[in-house]
């Protein structure tokens, strides 16, 4: 069985760190390449860096902090938002980037998963799936959780793995900042019906909503923000009480 993983997660608007709650009214959270730093100290098992906001033209100019990133990390290093491209993605990976992470423009054009797949490798491709509950259905969302695109989770979450990634970063918008614990019952039916990793992310708030999500689902890693840039769960504190209860994490 693979050992959980704990993974910080940078939302980056403008050069700096913001969090927000359901997608919407962003906080400044701090320095990126100065909490990339701290989470590395601290025992994060890898980072995922997402431009929040991007455009190509934004990501271009985004690459120096995505090196300043790298240069100070020895954990496995995720980037996304506005990779449309094999060499806007080639790109970020040079400039010190492990994994690539694409979501809006892998559903408008899904050839893209196997376009980097076959040049990565499927480990350096991640696909993000924002999903949201709507009629009874949970919903693929694109350009930022604005763009219903009426997909469904997860039919898209087993053609992402037909066509090549390497693991599914699956974030509930209706969970995302409010605190009250991961999207089990979400994070459970993508486990189900696909093999890949998934990292669940949206709802932590609490060391028991990691305990909860890595009893109760299949899921792979628990990615969180604002508990870990405002100090409100340490890493190291939180694995510790995880090894405690019996959860195989990294150490």
């Amino acid at each position: 069985m693979l050992k959980k993983r704990i993974i910080p997660c940078l939302d980056i608007k403008d050069g700096r760190t913001v969090k927000g709650v359901n997608f919407t009214d962003l906080k400044d959270a701090g320095d990126p390449v100065d909490l990339a730093k701290k989470y590395a100290r601290e025992g994060a098992d890898e980072l995922v860096f997402l431009d929040i906001s991007a455009t190509l033209e934004k990501r271009k100019t985004l690459i120096p902090l995505v090196q300043k990133i790298g240069e100070v990390l020895d954990i496995p290093f995720t980037v996304g938002g506005g990779i449309d491209s094999v060499d806007l993605a080639l790109e970020i990976i040079n400039a010190g980037a492990d994994k690539i992470s694409i979501n809006s423009s892998a559903v408008k054009r899904p050839k893209l998963i196997s376009e980097l797949s076959n040049t990565l490798g499927n480990q350096a491709v991640v696909v993000a799936i924002d999903a949201k509950l709507v009629d009874k259905e949970y919903r693929v969302f694109t350009k930022g959780g604005t763009n219903d695109t009426g997909l469904s989770a997860i039919d898209w979450a087993r053609k992402v793995e037909d066509l090549g990634a390497g693991e599914i970063l699956l974030t509930s918008m209706d969970h995302d900042g409010v605190k009250d614990g991961f999207a089990l019952e979400l994070t459970h039916l993508i486990c189900e019906n696909v093999e890949l990793p998934i990292i669940a992310s949206g709802g932590a708030g609490a060391i028991e909503h990691f305990q909860s999500l890595f009893t109760e689902t299949k899921a792979t890693a628990g990615l969180a923000a604002s508990i870990f840039h405002f100090g409100e769960i340490p890493i190291p504190l939180l694995k510790t009480k995880l090894i405690e209860n019996n959860v195989k994490i990294r150490n």
